[in-house]
């Protein structure tokens, strides 16, 4: 098996922590890293203290459900709740971000953004380059996480 570059590393890390996601319709997880170094991690889940979608139901609107709060902006809460400064840092994602989370990821002062599936939204392609943030979605067969690999 060949060694695992940084973004495929760091990805494979955002799926698992999308396991830990609440809301069935997505999972979604993201890591914040710079230098190497994970900064923070957050998945799709309600607010703290409240029920999540998998106990008490979806609570939609125009379609979309909105009892959760989303991975990256999850990701963003935890590292300013920790003093992790994430300025010029990039976000791992396993799906890219909504409109929302982008302009949130974009003030936050991350500088890549790197998803693998595309979720949604097409604006994010013209902004990011408005703005010199690199977008990056990364193409692969499937992780090692997925694998199901003869793991200890």
């Amino acid at each position: 098996m060949a060694r695992a570059s940084w973004d495929e590393y760091f990805m494979d890390i955002a799926e698992v922590v999308a396991a830990r996601s609440t809301c069935p319709r997505k999972h979604v997880g993201a890591v914040i890293v710079r230098d190497k170094t994970i900064l923070s991690t957050g998945y799709n889940g309600s607010v703290r203290g409240l029920p999540h979608c998998d106990e008490a139901g979806h609570m939609m609107e125009d379609g979309h459900c909105v009892r959760t709060i989303h991975a990256e902006i999850n990701a963003i809460i935890q590292a300013a709740k920790n003093g992790a400064r994430i300025d010029g840092a990039s976000i791992y994602v396993t799906a890219s971000p909504c409109w929302s989370c982008f302009k949130a990821i974009c003030n936050a002062g991350v500088k890549r953004i790197v998803f693998e599936e595309f979720y949604r939204d097409e604006r994010i392609f013209e902004v990011s380059q408005a703005l010199g943030i690199e977008l990056v979605e990364l193409h692969r067969e499937k992780s090692v996480a997925k694998a199901g690999s003869n793991a200890i």
